[in-house]
């Protein structure tokens, strides 16, 4: 037995020793000439480099310690150098060398479920991520003879969305306001209602707090969304470089789905960020300022980056790329700077109201400032048969509302109009974090149309809403269907969803009826009075309170004359004066 096992190891170290010289003969070496160059200087997030003549632009260089940077000013003398990474070990002196390649980022299935950085390294403690495709994170966009009309809609689940401002597979639809109004939990329902509509997810989470990171991933992991998200995060406290190359990042994780023929959504939150690193270095690297102290070329590079959403021909595989930016505001200020750049780049914007916001209406969205330039075209036909009312029907009610507190007497008509508004008002409020299907939302804006919640107080519109909602679940299979494939919505469907929730409220109703008696008046007048302005209605009580004083006074006079005059009796009247006798005299006559 061991003469045979010896034999055998024999044989293979034979093997093995020809395997090797079969190698050495093989092998001819040959020279290869690299470029070694030399860090002049490091600043915040930038080096200049000598000594790398052939180094192209947005070429990746690498530093010492495992550290890469971007070629971005490439002079005759010296290249100024964009750090990705921890440059607090780099000094002048160190060796600087040429990669060839421009900045790529694993693309693949394996990074669903991750968070990234720019880089593509894993942020989730779920060990290395092994993909097998990279994609150069700046990429041509795609050619206009490669893109389909935008005819899909994006249900977003948020209904003062999908029925007012209305989004399509393909579009760029930004999302602007002041700070704290909403924003980023507007693109977060997004995400979460895409689970059924087999919609892949990225979020770019660009300059942003580590804890406002940890709690949207904390929040798309618990509602299930994580698995078909990916997100990529860049926290406020890393390089610039890493910043402004995490969009474009993203963008590319993206078009590998989408060429797939996967339809895709990107989130850029936000792009305020992306313009302010994109600022710093550019200042660093001694560029000169333009307005507001931002580059000239600040359009250039928010352009090349949205103009890569698109949808894609049948040929191409027909996905789609659906881009929703973010970018915050100050004092309500929409027309600064780069708020007008985006504004011009993107098919629409989504404008969140702060004054909406401290009222509780949420989500905060300003219909008279938000449009959508693409969407309606791809929106529904059930949405579009009672979009264009409503949205009519609101803006009166809001310009409406703005007069009425000045307080001005309002007539019957007008105040009904007010009351169906604060309604449509009230019935488009939504918690976050809560998308509607299609079908409830389709039921809820049809009771809407037919006045269904009209006679029901405002404090009781979530209560019903919710039990429309309901209702809307048991909706035959076969009408749900045609709601999605239908190009018209007909008249028998409009009628029987309408019933549907007029059955859901009846029980609003026959409440509402026992515990209010009918008002006073013409018989048909609402039982219930509209709500009216807290400024309105304080000076309507005020006009009230002085009437009825001026009424008491009166009746207590009355009360004192009729004590003193016999009953039946009128009192003799009195002779008339002599002043008072000139006084009626008309002139240029003569007494006879």
């Amino acid at each position: 037995m061991r003469a045979g096992r010896t034999d055998d190891l024999k044989t293979l170290y034979e093997k093995a020793f020809d395997t090797i010289g079969k190698g050495v003969k093989s092998f001819s070496p040959r020279l290869e000439a690299r470029e070694v160059g030399t860090v002049e200087k490091v600043n915040t997030g930038i080096a200049t480099v000598s000594g790398l003549p052939g180094a192209g632009y947005e070429e990746l260089l690498e530093f010492p310690g495992g550290v890469f940077g971007i070629a971005f000013n490439v002079d005759e003398d010296e290249i100024g150098v964009v750090l990705l990474g921890d440059y607090s070990h780099l000094f002048a002196g160190d060796e600087v060398r040429r990669t060839g390649r421009v900045m790529d980022i694993p693309v693949g299935h394996e990074l669903l479920g991750r968070v990234i950085d720019p880089l593509g390294r894993p942020l989730d403690g779920e060990g290395p991520i092994r993909s097998l495709h990279r994609l150069p994170i700046e990429r041509a966009s795609v050619p206009i003879m490669d893109r389909a009309p935008v005819t899909e809609p994006l249900q977003t689940g948020i209904q003062v969305i999908d029925a007012l401002i209305p989004i399509g597979k393909g579009q760029r639809e930004l999302i602007l306001g002041d700070r704290q109004t909403g924003k980023t939990t507007i693109a977060l329902d997004t995400i979460l209602n895409q689970g059924r509509q087999d919609v892949l997810c990225v979020y770019c989470a660009i300059g942003q707090r580590a804890a406002s990171v940890a709690k949207t991933v904390a929040i798309l992991r618990d509602r299930g969304a994580l698995e078909y998200t990916v997100v990529m995060v860049t926290e406020g406290n890393q390089a610039p470089g890493l910043t402004y190359i995490a969009p474009y990042a993203a963008t590319s994780i993206a078009e590998f789905f989408m060429e797939e023929g996967r339809n895709v959504l990107i989130v850029y939150d936000d792009l305020t960020n992306h313009a302010r690193s994109y600022r710093e270095l550019s200042l660093l690297l001694r560029r000169p300022p333009g307005r507001e102290a931002f580059p000239g070329d600040i359009f250039y590079i928010h352009s090349r980056l949205l103009e890569r959403a698109t949808h894609l021909r049948k040929e191409r595989g027909g996905g789609s790329l659906t881009a929703l930016p973010i970018i915050a505001t100050d004092a309500q200020n929409i027309s600064a700077y780069i708020p007008t750049n985006l504004i011009s780049i993107t098919d629409g914007q989504i404008y969140l109201s702060p004054s909406l916001f401290e009222l509780g209406v949420l989500p905060a969205v300003d219909v008279g400032k938000s449009v959508s330039r693409v969407g309606g075209k791809a929106q529904l036909a059930a949405f579009r048969s009672v979009a264009g009312d409503l949205k009519l029907a609101y803006s009166q009610f809001e310009e409406l509302e703005s007069f009425a507190r000045f307080g001005a007497r309002l007539d019957e008509d007008t105040r009904k109009i007010m009351a169906h508004g604060r309604r449509i008002r009230g019935s488009l409020k939504q918690p976050e974090f809560s998308p509607i299907s299609v079908p409830a939302q389709i039921a809820i804006l049809l009771a809407i149309s037919a006045e269904l919640f009209d006679e029901i107080p405002l404090n009781r519109i979530d209560e019903a809403e919710r039990a429309v909602q309901q209702a809307a679940e048991t909706m035959p299979d076969d009408l749900r269907e045609r709601l999605f494939t239908a190009d018209t919505l007909k008249a028998e469907d409009r009628e029987a969803i309408t019933e549907i929730a007029r059955q859901a409220l009846m029980k609003f109703f026959s409440d509402e009826k026992e515990k209010t008696l009918p008002a006073e008046g013409a018989a048909g007048e609402p039982l219930f009075e509209p709500e009216e302005p807290e400024d309105l209605k304080f000076s309507q009580e005020a006009e009230k309170s002085e009437v009825s004083a001026a009424a008491e006074h009166t009746a207590h006079e009355t009360e004192e004359s009729d004590e003193k005059i016999p009953p039946q009796v009128s009192p003799p009247p009195k002779p008339a004066s002599e002043k008072a006798k000139k006084k009626n005299r008309r002139p240029g006559k003569k007494k006879s």
